[in-house]
């Protein structure tokens, strides 16, 4: 009877570890997966911005003003509102991307921040207008949202660019 108990006692023992083993192993696999996404993610985001349209569409709107009026902004032509939607769509993704935790900000703020805040202030009264005129007061409210925060954080990346800050860096391989 005491072996028998004794077998008992090392089965639910080693039922408790391989619980244990199980939720561990269970926990690294999500952060793998997390981490994976991210990875994903990242990709996406590069290649958005090697868009030849969207290339285009920045290229229109860094040639305007800041703060162009809808008025101005249309009196280039139809193919600068259109700029001006693909920008403000980009972004409005990205934020979200940003705002959900799919995106890291730090990442963001690397590939696009400067731009980012320049486009905004670029397009803010057209934006303004555009929330007008659609009575749609949510409309580009992310990349708004993205552009301010951008501009929060930007102090320490202007003060110091990648070319002064990784210029020791080496590869590992």
């Amino acid at each position: 009877m005491t072996d028998l108990q004794g077998l008992a006692n090392i089965a639910e023992i080693l039922g408790a570890l391989m619980l244990i083993g199980g939720a561990i192993f269970g926990i690294l696999q999500i952060r793998e997966f997390r981490a994976q996404r991210r990875q994903a993610v990242a990709v996406e985001l590069t290649r958005s911005f090697h868009n030849l349209d969207l290339v285009r569409a920045m290229n229109l709107i860094l040639k305007l003003p800041d703060g162009i009026s809808a008025e101005e902004l249309r009196s280039k032509g139809p193919e600068y509102e259109e700029a001006a939607i693909m920008i403000s769509a980009t972004y409005e993704a990205i934020a979200l991307l940003v705002f959900r935790k799919m995106a890291t900000f730090s990442m963001v703020r690397e590939l696009t921040g400067g731009v980012a805040v320049v486009m905004w202030q670029k397009l803010e009264q057209w934006i303004a207008w555009m929330r007008q005129d659609l009575a749609n007061p949510s409309w580009a409210e992310w990349f708004q949202w993205l552009a301010a925060q951008l501009a929060r954080e930007s102090t320490d990346k202007d003060a110091h660019r990648a070319y002064e800050r990784f210029a020791d860096w080496r590869p590992l391989d």
